[in-house]
């Protein structure tokens, strides 16, 4: 008779419940955290609190309901959920087509890169790529680490392969050797003079095969969460050096379910206390 009675509906929703809870929940989500990082946090930040605990499906079922909840009229926000979503929807995935390689590209190919760089188990391993901006000539660069998924972001007006490889040795260039051993690129002209990066910072680049994003998937998916801050579109020359930071550090400064709920900071910083 009591499961009978818990199950009936409707029944008042956790989160409209709870103020506190809400709040919290309604704070994050406003970082652009999702509802897993969510409620992986609540745990560590409310050890003793059981009232202080909401499923990832609780959060989605909240927010999944139109035109009812606290929580969606509370956010007063265009979209809840990173992914813009209001509903669940079916993903479909298509096959990728493949090109042949450029010259420039001979001799670091993906299948001569060290075998240990297709695993995360040895640091170093970073992935990147440019996001382009409307404008087709403003980017930002972005490089993450395999192992940790941390993130740096540079702002560039334009991206001549002389600029961009310029830029790339500057953002390694007070990364410890043993952090920094390979970077996978795509087959982008922007890196048509990687050999000069190479010259500069002693880290050898490696190429996807064409029209293969998912050969460097972690760039691809920290790409995404980049595109929620600034939509495709984006006139990345009327975006600040400081905006940019900003979302840099929102992106370090979330909790990541790969990590076992550790923030790419926090993971790097590890990494970096041993290296020291």
């Amino acid at each position: 008779m009591r499961a009978e009675r818990t199950a009936r509906r409707p029944k008042v929703r956790k989160l409209d419940a709870n103020e506190h809870l809400r709040a919290c929940v309604t704070d994050k989500l406003a970082l652009r955290w999702s509802p897993a990082q969510i409620s992986a946090q609540l745990v560590h930040d409310f050890p003793d609190g059981e009232k202080m605990r909401v499923s990832h499906e609780a959060i989605y079922q909240t927010l999944y309901v139109q035109g009812r909840g606290a929580q969606r009229q509370e956010l007063k926000l265009e979209k809840s959920l990173r992914s813009g979503r209001r509903a669940r929807l079916p993903q479909s995935r298509l096959a990728a087509k493949r090109g042949q390689n450029k010259s420039w590209v001979e001799g670091c190919e993906l299948a001569k890169r060290p075998p240990e760089a297709d695993g995360r188990a040895v640091p170093g391993r970073w992935e990147g790529d440019l996001v382009i901006g409307g404008d087709r000539k403003s980017c930002l660069v972005t490089l993450v680490e395999r192992k940790t998924r941390f993130a740096l972001v540079r702002r560039l007006e334009m991206h001549p392969t002389d600029l961009v490889t310029s830029v790339l040795a500057d953002m390694v260039g007070d990364i410890p050797s043993a952090l920094m051993r390979t970077i996978t690129w795509d087959q982008g002209m922007e890196m048509a003079r990687h050999a000069d990066f190479t010259e500069k910072t002693g880290v050898k680049a490696c190429f996807c095969d064409p029209h293969s994003p998912w050969q460097r998937g972690t760039n691809e998916n920290t790409n995404g969460l980049i595109r929620d801050c600034f939509p495709k579109g984006t006139d990345f020359t009327k975006v600040t050096d400081e905006e940019v930071r900003e979302m840099q550090d929102q992106l370090n400064g979330r909790p990541r379910q790969t990590l076992g709920w550790k923030k790419p900071a926090e993971a790097y910083a590890e990494l970096l206390n041993k290296v020291a």
